[in-house]
C-alpha cells in the first residue's frame, strides 16, 4: 500500500500544483496528469485515480495545507515508432484540494485493477486542532 505522507515544504508543493495546472493532455510536457476524479461521504473525501501500469511503491501521495498531491512515474518499457499514442508515460502529478478538516492518522491508499483510490476521512470535531 502507498504510504501517506504529511509534508511541509511548501516551495515544493507549490511548483507541483503550478505544473499540474499548466499541463493539459493535449500538450506533450514533461509532467502530465491522469484522470482523477472526487467525491465527498459523510465520512470522507476520496480521490480515485485511473493509472494503469504501475505498482504501489511507485506512488507519491502527501497532503499539505489541506492539498492532497499524488505523483509518479509511469514506465514506458519499450520504445517503439507510434502511429498513435494516446497512453501517457513518463513523470505524473495531480494535486486535490481537500475542503474540511481531515483525519491523516486514519487515511488509506489502495492501488487496483489501475486505479489508485486514497480515502481521508474528515476530522471528527474533536479532531480538529485550534490554533
Amino acid at each position: 500500500m502507498p504510504t501517506i505522507v504529511r509534508k511541509s515544504n511548501t516551495a515544493l508543493m507549490e511548483t507541483r500544483r503550478e505544473v499540474v495546472h499548466a499541463v493539459s493532455w493535449q500538450v506533450r510536457a514533461s509532467v502530465w496528469s491522469p484522470p482523477t476524479d472526487v467525491y465527498e461521504t459523510e465520512q470522507a473525501y476520496v480521490t480515485r485515480v485511473e493509472i494503469a501500469g504501475m505498482r504501489e511503491e511507485d506512488f507519491e501521495v502527501l497532503v499539505e495545507n489541506h492539498t492532497l498531491i499524488i505523483s509518479g512515474t509511469r514506465p514506458d518499457y519499450e520504445r517503439r515508432a507510434y502511429q498513435q499514442m494516446e497512453i501517457r508515460f513518463g513523470k505524473f502529478s495531480t494535486a486535490v484540494h481537500l475542503p474540511g478538516p481531515v483525519n491523516m492518522d486514519q487515511a488509506r491508499a489502495e492501488y487496483k485493477d489501475g486505479f489508485l483510490t486514497v480515502t481521508i476521512p474528515k476530522a471528527t470535531p474533536n479532531q480538529v486542532k485550534v490554533k
